[in-house]
């Protein structure tokens, strides 16, 4: 007799669930922070910033009978600017590549604007979704009950959950619930991956986020990386990385270097630091500034950095 318990001839048990899930919301709610946190390791980084996220990023998680890949996706905004307008297009797009949808509200800012841009999206696309309700630590209990009764008349959501995602408080209950909306389907990529990004992207991002860190303002949305060459010395066991700063104008770039290169070579030090600890080698980091004008403005320019749609 047949059971769930059963085995396919690859080896891969019946009953096996898998699917693509996108985490959407609008700029700075904590969607990063709960990948990272679902996955139990960095794969996107993470800034008190808004609009940190510049590409999609997927995360794959896989268990012993199930694997979610998670989405990652820019915050949702409205923007005139031609950097925004694309992120805005990657993440609308996501949520029609995917088969259900987790939803981060920001409990501590009440943007009904943005949150209801978001759901009329989600009702567009018809696809299960979950809620999620992040930064519970930061609010009352007295406030949070109304709030998750006020967000169950706006949407059939197929579960409300409220969660601390910097502090890994209820991203399992998200998982669980996530798992639930899953169908039987085939195991997508090798379960030892943990994402499907390039060492070159990851490199990238990781450089991107201690400038987002470290400079204050409008600097680090005017800056991108493009990572050149990662060499690795087998003999030396060491990673050599030359990688490519651009800022938009020359006041940009002197801030950046900072004065005897001081800001230039902590930002290197700290990606350096993280990476060294992610790959468990020694890393050596060759980072450049230099002026793309106004490139976050300019089509050929986004093209060249690889930020199109």
């Amino acid at each position: 007799m047949d059971t769930d318990t059963d085995s396919h001839p690859s080896g891969r048990e019946v009953g096996f669930r898998s699917g693509f899930v996108a985490i959407v919301g609008a700029p700075n709610v904590g969607k990063s922070t709960l990948l990272n946190q679902l996955l139990g390791e960095k794969v996107a980084i993470t800034t008190p910033k808004p609009q940190t996220t510049r590409r999609q990023v997927r995360g794959i998680l896989t268990g012993d009978n199930f694997q979610v890949v998670f989405v990652d996706t820019p915050g949702i905004h409205k923007s005139n600017k031609p950097l925004n307008k694309i992120l805005v297009r990657w993440a609308i797009k996501a949520l029609e590549d995917v088969d259900a949808l987790i939803f981060i509200v920001d409990v501590t800012h009440r943007h009904r604007g943005q949150n209801f841009a978001v759901l009329d999206l989600l009702r567009k696309v018809g696809k299960p979704v979950v809620l999620v309700l992040n930064k519970i630590d930061k609010v009352a209990k007295e406030i949070l009950l109304p709030m998750i009764d006020e967000w169950k008349d706006t949407y059939p959501f197929e579960a409300i959950i409220p969660i601390s995602a910097k502090y890994d408080s209820g991203a399992h209950y998200v998982l669980d619930e996530t798992l639930r909306l899953l169908s039987e389907g085939p195991q997508f990529f090798n379960g030892a991956l943990i994402t499907d990004q390039s060492r070159e992207d990851l490199v990238a991002e990781f450089i991107r986020e201690k400038i987002f860190l470290l400079a204050e303002q409008e600097i680090p949305y005017s800056t991108a990386v493009n990572v050149e060459e990662i060499d690795d010395n087998q003999e030396q066991h060491i990673t050599k990385i030359s990688a490519t700063i651009y800022v938009e104008r020359p006041s940009q770039k002197g801030i950046i270097i900072g004065k005897n290169a001081r800001f230039l070579k902590k930002i290197g030090i700290l990606a350096r630091e993280e990476l060294e600890s992610l790959w468990g080698k020694k890393v050596y980091m060759d980072l450049r500034v230099k002026i793309l004008k106004d490139w976050s403005r300019d089509d050929h320019s986004l093209r060249r950095l690889g930020l199109t749609t």
